[in-house]
This record gives C-alpha cells, structure tokens and sequence, in this order.
C-alpha cells in the first residue's frame, strides 16, 4: 500500500494505465510479431528473403510507397497555398474557413469514400451529367483505377496536411516579412527568403502524418481501386482472411513498418538549423567560384541597386496587382473548399431519392431510404454496437488519457518527449500493422471477436486523441493557481477538483468527443478483430459497398456527414463559452 501511494506521488505514474493498455494490446505482440518474423529462436530473415523473392509482392511494395508519396506531394501542392491564406485572412473569415477544413476531417472515413463512389460510378454524377449533355454515349471508366484512387486519398488527407500548416504559419511573425520588404525584397522573394524557411516544420509534420497514414491505406484503394492498384495494406488484410501465415505476414506488416519508420526518422528530426547552414556553405561555395571582375561588377551592382530601389518605391504600393491576386485567391479557396465539401453534398442530396437507385438530381423528393435504415434492425442493430462500443471506448479513454496528460505535463522535457513519442504510436503507424498487432494481442486474451476486445483495441488509438488535446489544454495552464491554492491548505484532491479540472474541463470533453468519433468511424481494426461475429456500422456499410451499392448506404452516409456539425457545436459550447465560467469558478 504504501509503494503505491509513492507510486501515486510520482506525476510518472498516471501514466501507467494508459502504457499498460497500450502494452498488453499492441506493445507485448508487436514484439511476438517481430520475433516470428525472424523465426526466433532460430533467427533467420527467411520470411523477408521469401516476401522480397516473389516480383509481385515488390511490385506493391513499390506501388504503396509510389500512391503514398503522391498522394502526399498532392495534398502538400494544394494545402500549402490553402493553409497559408487561411492564415492571412481575417479573423472572422479565418475561423470560418477553419470549420469548413475541419468539417470534413471529422466526417467517416466511409462516408467520403462513399461520396467518391457515387460521384465516380458509372451511374454517378459525372457520367449522368455527361451522358445527359450529350457528350457522350456510354460512362466513362472514372472509377476502379488509379485517379480515382489519388482523388478520394487527397480528399481524405488533405485536411490533414492544411491544419499543421495552419498551426506553423500563424505563429509566424508577420512583420519579418514587412521588414525584408522594407529593405528592398520584393513579395516572392521576402516570402522565399523568409516565409517559407520558417514554415517548414509544419511541411515536415503535415507531410509525415500524410505520407504514413497512406501507406495502410485499406480502404479507399479497395473501394476505388482497380485490380493493379493494390497496395501492400490489402496484401495483408488478405493473408489474415486466407492463410494468416504468422510469421510472413509478421514480415510483410514489419516491411511496412520499416517503411514509415524511415520517413519518420527523416521527417521527424529538425533539420531546420542544418540546412540553414548548409545552404549558406552551398551559396558561400557558388560565390566563391565566381570569377571576379573587379570595378565593371561594382559599376553593373550600383546600377543595378538603383534600378531596383527605383522600381521598388513606384511598385510597392500599386493597387492593380494587389486586386488581381486577391480574386486569384478567393477562386482559389473557393475550388479547394468545393472540393472539400462538394462531395458530402452530393451525398446528401441523392440520399432523398426515391428510386431504386441514386438520382441527381432526384426525380422527387423521398425519404424511402431514411426509413429503410431505420426499420432494419441490421442497420440499426449495426449502429447501436457502434454507440454502445464508442460510449464505452470514450469513458475508457477520456480516464486514461486525462491521467496520462496530466501526468506527462509534470515530467521533465526530455521524458515527456520520449513518453509522448511512445504513447501516440498507435496513431503514427501504418493502421494495418496496428491492426495485426492488436489481432495477435487479444487472440493471446481470447478477446478475438469479443465487444471487450473491439473495446480495446478501439482504446489504444482513442488514448492518443485524449493526450494530444488535453495535453494542449495543459500547456497554457497556470501551474500559479495551483500553487495558489496548495499555499492556502488545499489538498492535491481539492486543488485538482476546484481550480485545475475546472480549467482544463473543455480540453477533456473536446477530448472525449475525438474518442467516440474514432471509435466510430473505425473499420481497418474492426475488420480483423471482430472475427465477423460483431458487425458495427462501418463494418456494415463497407459489407454493402463491397456486394451491393444499397442507396440505404446513402441515407446512412448523410447522417454521419452530418455528425461533425453536431460535433463541432459541441465543442463550441464546451469550449469557448466554458472560459469564463471555468475562468470565474478557478478564482473562487
């Protein structure tokens, strides 16, 4: 008793439930699975020379990284300028084109796939608009290849990408730029020169984050995909439904591993400082190779100084140009933003259908397919589990996640980083091979096919949502009311009760709500721990588009598309209107 009340004392220790968790479902078969992948104790890479000696499985080894890379160069093409005019735009219309990014980024995973489906199809919207216009005869093939494939992943990922970068450039200095435009640099150069160099930290993380969650893409290549557009997450998920072979497929999971392992280890150190000073030696060794031409380069530089000094002071200010690239930029978040949205809207749309198939525009105006899904007790028994799982996985998961969070904000630095690096795993890593892990996991537990075990292996990833916002709700916290309160004779129970929860509050609801949202919308980790004797939502929708395109999946789509609403309206509520009351209670 006493060693756990010292354990208690030692801020360290709240985090223990979430590493046991995290342990026991994911870190202990993590290290099965390498094991077998080397065919301990005998210790041989058989199993890597058997997955590198088949041409195919190099083939999509290769096609993975290529889908990710691209999809990766795409989404950072396009969220770059998004994210940087987000972040000179007024704060009003900044805040509402931030809902509008994040809006998408907390709908199912599904239901945007879905939305590509009906919008691609050979009866989708494209191809009726074009048959209708007469422009062509018959469908075009929009879907099961590779471009509809990059087209659902960036509009997946591309939230992703733009709210990193959000994050960086708005804590960029504005004035830096004011000032290299002052001593002469003109836009594109003051904004090559200065800008972009300090935005690059949100390029390493926005592009890391989309880069290692393409490759376990399952799902959209799947959905979208034709047969030579495999990547090497279907490869896996098709080893778990035929042979489950532990120790190749421990070696083909751990291939993908190593895969995002080295993007992570490149990306993730701060080169910042290095390469500063190696384009410094690189523009340093360029002048030095220079010939030099003494007084005729003084007299062409002194020209040329006041030719630029002159064109300076009569372009600086010129309104013309300012006007031009402000309607070039409002076009341009406009298509962004439409591509973005759009595609939920369709949905919506042709889910008020009241044919036997989708319409759009629909013929008249039905809500057939709403009450299809809610008189079908498979639907709606598939939905009940997701809530029930999703409601228990947040209780689990805010709890542990709070812990873990406070207890990380009372650790030093340097161990705080080594814990969160840790601790956020499960939402790093490829989500197939987190899958497989929590598989080997809760079979050792005989959870396979169990809600205890969906819970579970559900929690892990939750967790991580919880840390990451109530971690960030801990960061502006004043460690003085603490203190404050300690100094008048507040216990450590009192003092958590009455001034830090109060605070911190909106982060560990904002918290909870990304936990039921993950748990929710969560297929890839279903799929192989359900054991096909618990059907959630998701699981029942990816079963209709896989054998049937049933327009109940629309009706269903809708609704979830609409959830993020709900959601963000929630967290309004919780969040910024709760500051002055916590503010006022912690006072008290």
């Amino acid at each position: 008793m006493k060693m756990l009340q010292k354990l208690g004392r030692v801020s360290v220790g709240l985090t223990l439930p979430a590493f046991a968790i995290l342990l026991i479902v994911m870190g202990i078969p993590m290290v099965r699975m390498f094991l077998a992948s080397v065919n301990a104790p005998d210790f041989s890479f058989a199993n890597y020379q058997a997955f590198f000696s088949q041409p195919a499985n190099v083939r999509v080894l290769i096609q993975t990284v290529e889908v990710s890379a691209v999809a990766t160069a795409l989404c950072l093409i396009i969220g770059y300028p998004t994210a940087y005019l987000i972040s000179t735009a007024p704060k009003r219309l900044q805040i509402m084109l931030l809902v509008l990014v994040i809006i998408p980024y907390l709908t199912s995973f599904l239901a945007r796939t879905y939305a590509w489906v009906v919008i691609l199809g050979d009866r989708g919207l494209i191809n009726n608009l074009l048959i209708g216009l007469g422009l062509v005869h018959s469908p075009l093939p929009l879907i099961y290849n590779r471009m509809a494939v990059y087209i659902s992943m960036v509009h997946i990922m591309l939230p992703m990408m733009i709210l990193p970068l959000v994050s960086v450039m708005m804590g960029i200095d504005r004035s830096l730029m004011a000032a290299a435009r002052s001593m002469g640099a003109r836009p594109f150069a003051a904004f090559a020169r200065v800008f972009f160099p300090l935005s690059m930290p949100g390029v390493r993380s926005g592009s890391m984050l989309v880069f290692v969650i393409c490759l376990g893409f399952y799902i959209t290549p799947a959905a979208l995909g034709g047969l030579g557009d495999a990547m090497l997450s279907t490869f896996i998920a098709s080893q778990v439904r035929t042979s489950f072979n532990i120790a190749r497929l421990a070696a083909s999971a751990f291939i993908l591993l190593a895969v995002a392992g080295v993007v992570l280890s490149i990306f993730g150190l701060d080169l910042s400082q290095t390469q500063g000073r190696t384009a410094q030696r690189a523009r340093g060794a360029r002048q030095s190779r220079l010939p030099s031409f003494g007084p005729l380069r003084r007299y062409f530089d002194e020209r040329a100084d006041r030719y630029r000094a002159k064109r300076w002071t009569t372009k600086l200010y010129q309104p013309g140009a300012q006007a031009r690239w402000s309607i070039v930029e409002t076009l341009y978040i406009v298509l962004v933003m439409t591509y973005l949205l759009f595609p939920g809207v369709v949905v919506i749309i042709m889910s008020f259908s009241a044919g036997t198939y989708l319409e759009m525009p629909p013929s008249a105006p039905s809500l057939r397919w709403y009450r299809a899904f809610f008189q079908d007790p498979s639907w709606t028994g598939a939905a009940w589990t997701s809530v029930q799982i999703g409601a228990i996985v947040t209780i689990l998961a805010t709890i542990v996640g709070t812990l873990a969070a406070y207890g990380l904000s009372r650790t030093s630095s340097k161990l705080r980083s080594s814990l969160t690096i840790i601790l956020l795993a499960p939402i790093t890593l490829p989500s197939i091979v987190v899958a497989i892990a929590a598989y080997l996991g809760l079979l050792k537990l005989g959870l396979i096919g169990t809600k205890t075990g969906i819970v579970l292996a559900h929690s892990i990833g939750a967790i991580c949502y919880v840390v990451v916002i109530v971690s960030a709700t801990l960061a502006t916290f004043d460690r003085r009311l603490e203190q404050a309160a300690m100094s008048m004779r507040a216990g450590p129970l009192q003092t958590f009760k009455r001034v830090t929860l109060p605070l911190i509050r909106p982060g560990i609801i904002g918290g909870a709500l990304f936990a039921f949202i993950s748990s929710f919308d969560e297929v890839v980790i279903s799929l192989i721990v359900s054991g096909f004797s618990i059907r959630t939502l998701p699981l029942k929708m990816w079963e209709n588009m896989r054998h049937e395109i049933d327009p109940t999946i629309a009706a269903v789509s809708s609704l979830l598309i609409l959830l993020p609403v709900l959601w963000l309206g929630a967290l309004y509520v919780f969040w910024w209107r709760s500051r002055p009351k916590a503010q006022s209670s912690a006072t008290v």
